[in-house]
């Protein structure tokens, strides 16, 4: 379908700079991995564009999770040594759709919007055949000389981002003229077979991720846009039958008895699930999963946490920090409670320490001090446009 455009996902770098872990397009980013939160932000902006994503071949597993249920995105290409040498592999890839015109878009912008992306199609729909989003230098800019510094008129200078928009033939014609060398982006490629590139109008907030500090001014930036901030509590109860294990905040933990339940009556993610729904003013898990229906009969709870997860997710929010109280007389938690910290943080894609777990008991009183079952309160805060 030539008339659709088309977008080449630059997704196949390392990501150094950034500091440890992994490269950085995969890395959370309040809850996200990066490049999800960039392909939910193409994909509002064009909602009929193919996406062609251009990736390292260790990332492929790493991708689809990211990817997962994001609609429109074609099969990844493997991508090269050099930024360069991965758009031309993700324009070959594109060859056969010949689609009129194409975006080339860096993963590690997840702040791009609809309003960028469409001024840089105006302008090629106007005739341009190479456009890239800028933003004018307003700082003063002095260059390093010999003996001290000069200053450098800034009139007329940008700081220039992605999406840079493109005619599709030109810009594989201008990348395959230049295959080998390492030009700084497509634009200079398109400059070098002759053309003209035109500015189109950026944003400032459409910053790249590159340094580690950047993910600090990125989750900052994402939080002040997240300003409806909403707390839900939940509590649950199970009580003991003959067993071996206990299910508590997703850890398997040996015990003499374990809990009677529809599912595999996680007392503390059944509490927590409630709490999250709560927040959202989203009913509850027996709405969700009524433990009438024979498909949820034992059942990992973590299905329930990761669904009302993703249903703060689908709401543009951010789940900013849960705390579970579990009480019982036994077993004894603290051998645990690290590793489900670690556990409820995996399952809601947050770091350990917007999770809080605890455990304390009831003095011996009630039916959790006699010993015939646990009980479990939760809090949750999520934060939503």
């Amino acid at each position: 379908m030539a008339d659709q455009p088309a977008i080449v996902l630059v997704c196949a770098g390392r990501g150094q700079r950034a500091g440890e872990g992994l490269p950085k397009q995969y890395r959370l980013l309040a809850g996200e991995p990066v490049v999800r939160r960039t392909l939910k932000a193409l994909r509002a902006a064009l909602p009929l564009a193919y996406i062609q994503p251009v990736i390292h071949p260790d990332d492929a597993e790493l991708f689809a999770s990211a990817a997962q249920g994001i609609d429109g995105i074609l099969v990844p290409a493997p991508g090269g040594a050099t930024r360069q040498a991965s758009v031309l592999a993700g324009l070959a890839a594109l060859e056969a759709l010949s689609p009129a015109l194409v975006l080339v878009h860096d993963a590690a912008r997840p702040f791009v919007t609809t309003g960028l992306v469409n001024g840089v199609l105006t302008a090629l729909q106007n005739g341009a055949a190479a456009v890239v989003p800028g933003v004018a230098i307003v700082d003063s800019i002095r260059r390093d000389a010999k003996g001290g510094t000069a200053p450098v008129d800034r009139s007329g200078l940008y700081r220039v981002q992605t999406p840079q928009g493109f005619t599709f033939a030109d810009l594989l014609s201008a990348h395959r003229a230049v295959a080998g060398e390492d030009l700084s982006d497509d634009a200079t490629v398109m400059e070098r077979a002759g053309h003209a590139v035109a500015i189109s109008g950026g944003d400032a907030n459409n910053i790249k991720l590159t340094l580690a500090e950047d993910f600090v001014l990125a989750e900052k930036q994402i939080i002040s846009a997240l300003a409806d901030v909403r707390t839900g509590t939940g509590f649950d109860v199970h009580r003991f039958e003959p067993g071996d294990h206990v299910w508590l905040c997703g850890i398997k933990v040996p015990f003499t008895q374990k809990l009677k339940g529809h599912s595999d009556a996680d007392v503390g993610l059944h509490a927590l699930t409630d709490a999250i729904l709560m927040a959202l003013a989203d009913g509850d898990i027996g709405f969700h999963f009524p433990p009438t229906e024979a498909k949820w009969k034992g059942v990992s709870s973590d299905t329930f946490l990761t669904f009302a997860r993703d249903r703060v997710l689908a709401r543009g929010g951010m789940i900013a920090n849960v705390g579970v109280t579990i009480i019982c007389e036994a077993p004894k938690l603290m051998p645990w409670k690290a590793a489900m910290q670690e556990r409820v943080a995996e399952l809601l894609q947050i770091a350990t320490d917007r999770v809080s777990i605890q455990a304390t008991t009831t003095e011996k009183l009630g039916f959790t001090g006699r010993g015939e079952g646990i009980a479990a309160q939760a809090v949750a805060t999520v934060r939503l446009p």
